[in-house]
Order: structure tokens, then sequence, then C-alpha cells
């Protein structure tokens, strides 16, 4: 049975255990709220679901066999130049709106959702078929809206959805998990025209909510050897809004490492 920490002053990240391995066609909303019964632990108003995007992926058939790609002469350019395999870079180029570093190694690109992250979100691991890769899902708010749709259906309460992805980050090592699709809840938290603990107003602070909390999430997915595609976060108090995860990215004229 899984355990949840009540204390007011904090909040608690639950794994899910139990959901068994996703493949395409399956309702994810519904396979969540059928573990989450048979674990005892029904969704609560307020509680804030963490998917991992390769779930989703799988579920809405966001999957490519390496097998059936024909790479272009511009895949076939990068892959030599890269040292990675011209079908994978095919379907990168295909997932992607632009191609903003292709060096050392790393292929950067920019998302038709306007992510930049390595390689558009194609992803080898995970996937139940060999010589395939999953795709970043087509509208990942659209896939949390609708999961948390189902929640409120079975459970007939109002939850929070964060679909997650790891990424790199510019001149920090290691990546994080980040939330590239949202329901629910408000990805920002604005702090512009609240005082500091000096009394100075502040001008421009924002906290990325949902990326933390995806973060947060991913010390326990990644604590089990079978993997935990979903995390409960209970007790944590944000705004509930139906906002994007398109508000946690930076507008291109206003990022000055892309000009």
């Amino acid at each position: 049975m899984l355990q949840a920490n009540s204390s007011p002053a904090s909040f608690s990240v639950i794994p899910l255990i139990g959901l068994g391995f996703i493949k395409e066609g399956d309702n994810v909303g519904a396979l969540i709220c059928a573990a989450c019964r048979k674990n005892e632990f029904p969704l609560v108003e307020g509680d804030i679901l963490v998917i991992a995007q390769t779930i989703v992926s799988r579920a809405e058939g966001a999957i490519v066999d390496l097998a059936s790609v024909r790479p272009s002469r511009r895949a076939k350019r990068l892959a030599s130049k890269l040292r990675k395999r011209p079908e994978l870079v095919e379907v990168i180029l295909q997932a992607s709106k632009r191609v903003v570093r292709a060096e050392q190694g790393h292929l950067i690109v920019e998302t038709p959702h306007g992510f930049v992250c390595a390689n558009a979100g194609v992803d080898s691991s995970n996937v139940h078929r060999r010589n395939h890769v999953t795709l970043l899902p087509e509208d990942p708010d659209s896939s949390a809206r609708q999961i948390r749709k189902t929640v409120k259906e079975d459970f007939g309460v109002d939850v929070a959805i964060i679909i997650s992805d790891t990424h790199g980050r510019p001149f920090r090592k290691g990546a994080i998990n980040v939330a590239i699709g949202t329901s629910g809840i408000a990805p920002l938290k604005l702090f512009v025209g609240q005082p500091d603990l000096f009394g100075y107003t502040l001008r421009s602070t924002s906290v990325a909510i949902a990326d933390e909390l995806a973060s947060a999430a991913e010390l326990v997915m990644g604590e089990a050897d079978e993997g935990i595609p979903v995390v409960i976060i209970r007790g944590y108090q944000y705004e509930r809004a139906e906002r994007s995860a398109q508000d946690l990215v930076r507008d291109a004229d206003k990022d000055i490492f892309r000009r």
C-alpha cells in the first residue's frame, strides 16, 4: 500500500507501482486509475501526476521503425559529421523545426513545440521493439488534458497533470526532468511586484514550478530497476490554471543565446 506524508509543511513524492507496460492504444489515464485502486491509494483533489513522456508516446503510437526510414542527403552528411546513424538523424530532422547546433556529436534542434533540446526528444530507451524509437507526443498539453479528464471521470476529483521529459541544460552538466505538457496547473509562479526580504520590489523573478516538480518526480522514477513512469505529488500547494507548458519556453527574440 502506498504511503503519503500528510504534514502541511511538506509534500510527498510517491511512485505509482504496478502500472504495467504501456503499449500503443492503451488508455494511460484509465491504467493510472486502475493502478491507484490496486494500491489502495485513491487520488484526491489537488494531487499532481507527473507522467514520463515515453509512456504517453507509446500509447499514442509515436513510434518509428528505423528500418523503414530512408535518410536524406542532409541526414547522411550530419550523421557522418556527428557519428550517428543516418536513419536516426533523418527521424530527428523530420521531428525538428530547425537545427540549432550540430557539433561534437550533439544534434541540438528546435521542435515544432518550441523546445530546444537534443535529438528533438527522439528516444531509443524504454521501447519494447528493437530498432524503434519514440517521438515526443504531437501535442503534450492535449495529452495531459485527456488524462486529467479521465481521472476526473473515474475518481471525481480534479488533479494536475505534468508530462515530463529529460533534457540537458546549457552551462550545466547532467540532465534533469522538465515539463513538456501540463493541465490544471500554472507552470510558472510569478513574483513580479512582490517585495523581497529587504523591501525591494521584484521586477522579473519567476520560478518554473512545473519543471521543479518534474525534477522532484524524477528522483523517484529512477529508483526502481523496472522504472516508475508515473509519480504522484501530494500536498504541494499550486496555482490551478488551464495553462500550457509553452509558458516555460523563452521567446526566441528574448533569448540572447539564440540571436
